[in-house]
């Protein structure tokens, strides 16, 4: 994972926690974030290694042929079955299997995962008999909430709560723009090499419209990007005219994103915490456990923090009266929960560390 933001760091301690058990993985995001590297890295980190790393999309597949292919068939169990096959649930003994888009399955062959999940036995397709349990570790992802699919009778909840035992959601790069000069650094050093042309460089004004940019199809766009630069590239120059016109389309100054206002609970807690040395996790964080809070309530007490951190989840954790070796947990803690909130928008936001209620809610 190439990144330098708190979430993409976040998204590595997750991998590793991951990579050193044997647990189901699923894993969420928007297509082109780079679900199926995490699952690489999971696998290649993990005490499966040596063995092998069998991958299937679950959305290019027809449901007639994706039976026969997960599980296998025997001969003659459908036309052009002449021989016994082996499926990829086999072929991944002593491995791990990764099913992307595990949301476009059908409720038949989400029945029939699920009886394989939890007796590990395969029944090839035409088969009368169950062959033996196989030793393979499941990792799957999607781009759909699950919830919602759930909720619609589309996926069974049942299989959700199979899957779902070690979850990493991969944030869209929107919400760490950081590491888009990052990312595009790294593109660009590659397809430099592959296409044996020096790196080119990058303008300033080049450089703050691509981080402008919204990247609806995320790292795979910003990949296909850098190809096109370097094939277009002149002078060994980056330049605003250089870039696609999807890029440069919507480009307008920057302005201050006007922050919501927080609810006087959140701006109570808030004050405790900013100008009493009350702690987060005793202001905070166990009151949202105890369910006497909301996750607007934490998200709103997390904005008025970064308004005066200038979107600095660091000094965040100084504020917030924590220890700053807690900096990890306290971020764990708000990606688990759905309550971390992107820092771009405050870092127009003027700086003002003064510890007066007045001031902490200028």
């Amino acid at each position: 994972m190439v990144g330098v933001s708190a979430a993409i760091q976040g998204v590595e301690d997750e991998i590793e926690h991951a990579a050193r058990c044997d647990a189901k993985v699923l894993i969420t995001g928007e297509s082109g974030v780079g679900k199926e590297i995490v699952a690489r890295l999971i696998h290649g980190r993990s005490s499966r290694s040596r063995g092998p790393l069998v991958t299937i999309n679950c959305a290019g597949i027809p449901d007639s042929l994706l039976e026969s292919e997960l599980f296998g068939h025997v001969k003659g169990s459908f036309t052009d079955a002449h021989r016994d096959k082996r499926g990829w649930l086999e072929s991944a003994h002593g491995g791990t299997i990764f099913m992307d888009e595990v949301g476009e399955m059908s409720l038949r062959m989400q029945a029939s995962l699920l009886r394989f999940l939890e007796s590990g036995e395969i029944q090839r397709v035409g088969s009368d008999r169950k062959l033996p349990p196989v030793d393979v570790r499941v990792i799957t992802a999607t781009h759909r909430r699950l919830l919602d699919t759930i909720a619609n009778k589309t996926f069974r909840e049942d299989l959700y709560y199979r899957l779902n035992v070690v979850h990493i959601e991969v944030p869209p790069l929107r919400d760490r723009r950081e590491d888009i000069p990052v990312l595009l650094k790294h593109f660009l050093y590659g397809f430099a090499e592959a296409y044996e042309i020096p790196v080119p460089e990058v303008l300033p004004e080049a450089s703050e419209c691509l981080s402008a940019y919204q990247w609806p199809g995320n790292v795979r766009e910003l990949r296909n990007v850098a190809e096109r630069l370097i094939v277009r590239a002149r002078d060994s120059r980056i330049t605003l005219d250089t870039l696609p016109a999807e890029v440069t389309r919507d480009r307008r100054p920057r302005q201050v994103v006007p922050i919501a206002a927080a609810s006087s609970n959140s701006q109570m807690l808030f004050e405790r915490m900013f100008t009493s040395g009350a702690s987060f996790w005793s202001e905070v964080y166990e009151p949202f456990m105890a369910r006497d809070i909301t996750r607007n309530d934490v998200r709103d007490i997390v904005r008025l923090g970064l308004e005066h951190t200038r979107g600095n989840y660091k000094m965040l954790v100084q504020c917030f009266n924590m220890p700053s070796e807690d900096y990890k947990k306290f971020l764990n803690f708000l990606r688990k929960y759905q309550c971390h909130v992107p820092f771009q928008r405050f870092r127009m936001v003027p700086v003002t560390m003064n510890r007066t209620p007045q001031s902490a809610m200028a």
